[in-house]
């Protein structure tokens, strides 16, 4: 049985664990920030909620608007302590980025806007850097320092942008994230800023056709033969995580603890239930399943 009855009478269901609701799925496509770590260490319950999984009989992707390629990324949780037992692949919004660089639809010559750590998302691809002035397009894969800058740092790049109609490519969607204690801005926020002044934003993450079309290629990949039916979304983005399965079709668990915590009540573990659907109801998402933490 798919988690599809639960979604066909219009509510949420509240849940304390992921093996309530596991046997109904044979893949998950799982969020990293805010759902399997907070930005610097995993977290124990998800790792073994999803190990436990794995041991079942599932597969695991990890789906992360990360813009890099998932090999750094794969590299990165190792560094930061997450098993490698804890899920089978992972598809970024890097990935999907690099799949239309390489393409060359919105042409060669790229403006930069992002840190250094982000230089694996172009590294190898013929393109060729170029000053605003002469781009074809402007790749953002974040703010060059996302602990000191916002998106109103960059008001002088957007409106050159925009008069120049020079397409504005985000390699990551996310508004915001939590690192640590931390709130950081993301690319997102630049692209919306960018979007509001008049310009044309594209994006290849969540909650975007691209990002997903390449993760059910790699769930398929893992299991044959594999419906729609049988894989379920994982994550803590309202409007990237849950509003992008049910664009995909497919269900979603959302993980209330992460960004929407403080809408929640006093425990992120254990949502306020009316808090939570007060909550959904105002942002028109109507995910299967929602749970305090992935565990």
């Amino acid at each position: 049985m798919s988690g599809e009855a639960d979604t066909q009478h219009g509510e949420t269901r509240l849940i304390d664990s992921l093996e309530q609701i596991s046997s109904g799925y044979d893949v998950l496509l799982c969020d990293l920030w805010g759902c399997f770590h907070n930005g610097v260490t995993p977290y124990p319950a998800a790792v073994r909620a999803l190990q436990r999984f794995r041991a079942g009989g599932g597969a695991v992707v990890m789906i992360t608007n990360a813009p890099r390629p998932s090999a750094p990324i794969r590299r990165h949780l190792a560094h930061m302590g997450a098993p490698d037992d804890a899920y089978d692949a992972i598809v970024s919004s890097g990935d999907a980025t690099r799949d239309v660089l390489l393409s060359g639809t919105y042409g060669k010559r790229i403006h930069i806007l992002g840190p250094k750590r982000d230089s694996a998302i172009w590294e190898g691809l013929p393109i060729e850097h170029a000053p605003l002035e002469s781009a074809d397009a402007i790749l953002c894969t974040g703010l060059f320092d996302d602990e000191t800058e916002t998106p109103e740092d960059y008001a002088e790049l957007i409106a050159a942008g925009v008069a120049a109609d020079i397409p504005f490519l985000c390699a990551n969607p996310d508004i915001v994230v939590d690192r640590a204690e931390q709130r950081l801005y993301c690319a997102g926020a630049i692209a919306a800023a960018y979007s509001d002044a008049g310009g044309r934003s594209l994006y290849f993450g969540k909650p975007h056709p691209p990002i997903y079309a390449l993760a059910m290629a790699e769930a398929t990949r893992l299991k044959p033969g594999l419906e729609r039916a049988r894989v379920l979304c994982l994550g803590d983005g309202p409007q990237t995580d849950v509003l992008g399965a049910a664009r995909a079709g497919l269900d979603g668990l959302f993980v209330t603890g992460g960004l929407a915590a403080e809408a929640m009540g006093a425990d992120p573990e254990r949502p306020d239930p009316a808090r939570l659907h007060a909550y959904l109801a105002e942002a028109q998402l109507t995910p299967a399943y929602a749970i305090g933490r992935l565990r």
